[in-house]
């Protein structure tokens, strides 16, 4: 049987791991998987904070019963978030503990009503209220659109215990240790990085205003719905999230091209050495067509100079890019440099899409030149590109644009 964790003497993690779902939210790659994490208080009245996806009841429903008394009951289930890889368990456990109170905001109940159709046994919070389970007392925050409208916090003044739903969360499965100072939490930062910048990181404003909640209640450990439980250092990771959603940037430069048959990659290529030798440590530099647009869209969030090369292709952009630009411009950053440049052979089409872009994007500053090459780039061409990956280091690495 699985085990629950002791994240304190009475309240346990009973989550999961997934390893087997290739593509979180159907989109964005998982190579090293993701975790659903749910937690038990036990009290005078029990309560569990959210539930885990369906397919992993298994191990969740095992962890709980490890600490239950036989024939216990669940006094309430707080549902802090919706989504159905957090709530998708609620219906069956109402089975199993009929008597459980559902407890929720306003929107979580209409939610619960529309995804699951359950009305009954239902306890609705408001912000500030209070669930008291005996020594433990929850209190709630609502946090929207980090990154649904009913998201909330709940918050145990008792042992400064936050569970903070998506919030802080992670991409990975948890590999054997569950807290920050039992992992290797390089890579944990990346892929914590990875699922702001494509979950949550367009709701950056909201974000912010979640944070001040956070840093006013100065919780002791930190408990997301995803990645690892922060115990250690908790304020660690409300710094990186208070970085990342106000849009500060390290002074890197990120290469994106779109290319069929080598010209436009030779053109950033050139691009990405000139910035090289004129400084940029930090450069990456990634095929449109072969890198899961989630790493992109990180490493972009990440860095604050970016390089779009395209190709034409059917007299537009090159799709790979084209759906990159999509994505960038529902993302809404901030506060970055853009360089351009595009080819074609016979039909132009691919610079004036990114120049649209470039304009769509107000907040970023267009680096000159743009290029564009007819088929494959000269001797000209490429002098060209050598002077804007030099200028993008000197935009990329002045304090003016920080």
């Amino acid at each position: 049987m699985q085990q629950a964790v002791k994240v304190t003497d009475t309240i346990y993690w009973i989550g999961g791991n997934d390893r087997e779902t290739d593509l979180f939210e159907g989109l964005w790659a998982l190579p090293r998987g993701v975790a659903y994490n749910a937690y038990f208080i036990n009290d005078e009245k029990r309560a569990l904070i959210d539930t885990i996806k369906a397919d992993k009841l298994s191990a969740y429903m095992e962890r709980l019963v490890s600490i239950m008394p036989e024939g216990g009951a669940i006094d309430y289930l707080v549902v802090d978030h919706m989504e159905p890889d957090h709530s998708g368990s609620i219906s069956i456990l109402r089975k199993f503990y009929p008597n459980m109170k559902i407890v929720g905001n306003k929107k979580t109940i209409e939610m619960i009503n529309a995804f699951y159709g359950i009305t009954d046994g239902m306890i609705e919070v408001k912000e500030g209220d209070v669930l008291d389970l005996g020594r433990h007392k929850l209190a709630f925050a609502t946090i929207p659109m980090v990154h649904w409208p009913e998201s909330m916090v709940a918050y145990d003044s008792t042992e400064k215990v936050l569970f903070s739903t998506d919030a802080f969360g992670g991409f990975c499965a948890l590999e054997g240790g569950i807290f920050d100072d039992e992992l290797d939490m390089s890579l944990y930062e990346d892929e914590t990085l990875r699922y702001f910048a494509n979950i949550v990181g367009r709701y950056a404003a909201p974000t912010q205003k979640a944070i001040a909640k956070v840093r006013a209640l100065d919780p002791k450990i930190i408990c997301p719905a995803h990645g690892p439980i922060y115990r250690s250092n908790p304020r660690h990771i409300v710094d990186l999230y208070d970085k990342w959603s106000s849009h500060r940037t390290d002074p890197g430069l990120v290469v994106v091209y779109g290319s069929m048959y080598g010209n436009t990659k030779f053109m950033t290529d050139t691009i990405a050495r000139a910035a090289a030798e004129a400084g940029v440590r930090d450069v990456v530099v990634h095929d449109a067509s072969r890198s899961n647009l989630s790493y992109i869209v990180r490493d972009i969030w990440k860095y604050r100079g970016l390089v779009l090369g395209s190709c034409t292709y059917n007299t537009e952009l090159y799709p790979p890019v084209a759906a990159l630009c999509r994505a960038l411009k529902n993302k809404m950053m901030k506060n970055r440099v853009l360089g351009l440049c595009g080819s074609y052979s016979w039909s132009k089409g691919a610079l004036a899409e990114l120049r649209v872009f470039a304009e769509q994007c107000c907040d970023w500053r267009l680096v000159e030149p743009t290029i564009e090459v007819k088929s494959s780039p000269t001797e000209v061409d490429l002098k060209l590109c050598r002077e804007l990956g030099r200028n993008m280091a000197k935009a990329v690495l002045s304090k003016e644009d920080e």
